[in-house]
């Protein structure tokens, strides 16, 4: 599909890829609960090890080349066949190692977390890489390719596989190995669906390569993946670690302590997908000014949501925790608590911009270079001498050290004046909404919602009939969490309109979508309940 001036707007394309995540959240969410009930703590440990290999490989052996779909299908229409053929050929190159290498050294992870289990399993862990990072590309290519909407059927249909798969082998045989072959088939037919996609979409792509424009495409790309492998392993890097230095139930412990709200990096990873072709295009343009005012914007729709659901988990923290994960995770709270505050920087959209300039990326990579000695340094002395929540405390100071330096270059390069500071000003409305409305929401959860708490477990076991004490605090858990979001959204969307940091169109959107829902409830219903608007 050639490139068209008739792209969609980047709020419908934000919103396609919003929808998806938030549906595949959905469908995901069911799995951790199900583990930390199902699984005994030290098995949850290797389980969320294993994972956290997988994805750590699958985002960092193809060094960003995917990414590069973003920059030449919007560019060069005329190579998007050698663009995706080359995609292919390095990702496979870099899946079929992994598979070599842990099948030839299985104890390279196993021996890293001190498990047997982990050792016997890394031929099988290999695989699932291997497919991870093929269907990986599937979602993006997509994106790059201006199909908000087939990305979203993508999205929705991988988490759906995945979801229905991974929770039945955990049901059905509650083992970690299980949850692996579960990973594996998902991702095999992951793999499959991509291949069709890019038959259908780009015919013929496999004629097309090119090894002078590999060559071209993998000097633009590298210099963005090892800035993004020093990324994650600063984001990282701390779970290696604590596993090393832990046992694998306090590993548990740490995981789901620094469990973030998926919501949050849905929204933020949605709208720096769409931005990034965009960036690239008004970068080729010239258009700076364009540039810093697309980005201000992103960045106040981005702070609407992430200050207020900053405020309300760190509010409800304890209660968050618990219902989730059970009371054997409380000490996860403290360690959730402050990984909470990473979410801020979610807020500062800098890798559409980045990849915009190509100068850019060698600079992220020499920063990040340079953050990544300190932060393994910090780490290594903190994982010897602090307890589990001073290790995230390192992690958080240097991420945003990292963000600062980032953020620098950036501007610099942008040519950002102090009056666009100007443009950042709904920022500072949403925080002082976010606080109005965790007032009152703090003194709810304070001391109202234990009584709360209490009758609803009581009704718990005595009219619903439940026994076991996860499973109680699950339902009294949601019932606090329930009433005090209703709390903070009530307050919090009235301040917010109040103030005028919602506007008027979106204003209407809202209604617009109350409209046809109360219309689709009429029709459900046999009422025509439109007149009531």
């Amino acid at each position: 599909m050639e490139a068209s001036d008739r792209q969609p707007s980047l709020k419908v394309q934000s919103a396609w890829l919003l929808f998806a995540k938030v549906v595949g959240f959905v469908f995901s969410f069911v799995l951790p609960l199900l583990v930390v009930r199902f699984l005994a703590q030290e098995s949850v440990g290797e389980y969320r090890q294993i994972f956290q290999v997988v994805q750590n490989a699958a985002a960092i052996l193809p060094l960003g080349v995917g990414m590069s779909a973003f920059y030449y299908l919007s560019r060069e229409p005329e190579r998007r066949g050698a663009t995706i053929f080359n995609i292919l050929i390095f990702n496979t190159i870099v899946g079929i190692l992994a598979v070599i290498v842990l099948t030839l050294f299985p104890k390279l992870i196993g021996g890293l977390f001190h498990s047997e289990e982990i050792t016997r399993l890394a031929p099988l862990i290999g695989l699932v890489i291997c497919f991870w990072i093929a269907g990986s590309f599937l979602e993006l290519v997509a994106v790059a390719n201006q199909e908000p909407r087939f990305a979203t059927a993508f999205i929705i249909l991988a988490q759906f596989t995945k979801s229905a798969l991974m929770i039945g082998a955990v049901m059905v045989f509650s083992t970690v190995e299980s949850i692996v072959y579960a990973a594996l088939a998902q991702s095999i037919i992951q793999t499959a669906v991509m291949l069709f996609y890019l038959r259908s979409r780009f015919p013929g792509f496999w004629r097309s390569f090119d090894l002078g424009f590999l060559r071209e495409q993998l000097i633009y790309a590298i210099p963005y993946g090892f800035a993004g492998l020093l990324w994650t392993a600063q984001s990282d890097i701390q779970y290696y670690f604590v596993g090393y230095h832990f046992n694998s139930a306090d590993y548990a412990v740490y995981a789901y302590g620094c469990f973030q709200f998926p919501l949050v990096t849905m929204l933020s990873e949605s709208v720096s997908s769409v931005l990034i072709p965009r960036m690239s295009a008004l970068q080729a343009a010239g258009d700076k000014r364009e540039m810093i005012r697309l980005s201000a914007r992103a960045m106040q729709k981005l702070s609407f949501f992430f200050l207020p659901i900053y405020l309300f988990l760190l509010i409800t923290a304890q209660t968050f925790i618990v219902t989730l994960f059970t009371r054997n995770y409380e000490r996860a709270v403290p360690i959730f608590s402050i990984n909470l505050t990473v979410m801020l920087i979610y807020i500062w959209i800098s890798d559409p911009i980045a990849r915009a300039f190509r100068e850019l990326g060698r600079y992220m990579l020499v920063w990040r270079s340079f953050v990544a000695v300190g932060l393994v340094a910090a780490l290594y002395y903190g994982s010897r001498n602090f307890s589990l929540p001073g290790i995230i405390g390192i992690v958080v100071v240097i991420a945003f050290v990292e963000k600062f330096g980032s953020e620098i270059m950036i501007v610099r390069r942008l040519g950002v004046r102090l009056s666009d500071a100007s443009q950042l000003s709904g920022i500072l409305k949403t925080a002082a909404c976010a606080i109005a409305a965790g007032i009152p929401t703090w003194l709810f959860h304070s001391f109202v919602a234990p009584t709360i708490a209490q009758a609803a477990g009581e009704f718990a076991r005595g009219t619903l009939g439940l026994a076991k004490t996860s499973i109680v605090d699950f339902f009294s858990g949601a019932v606090v969490l329930g009433l005090c979001f209703i709390v903070f959204a009530a307050v919090y969307l009235l301040t917010a309109s109040l103030a005028g940091v919602i506007e008027e169109e979106e204003k209407k959107s809202i209604l617009a979508i109350v409209v046809k829902f109360r219309r689709a409830a009429g029709k459900l219903f046999g009422r025509n309940l439109e007149t009531q608007i």
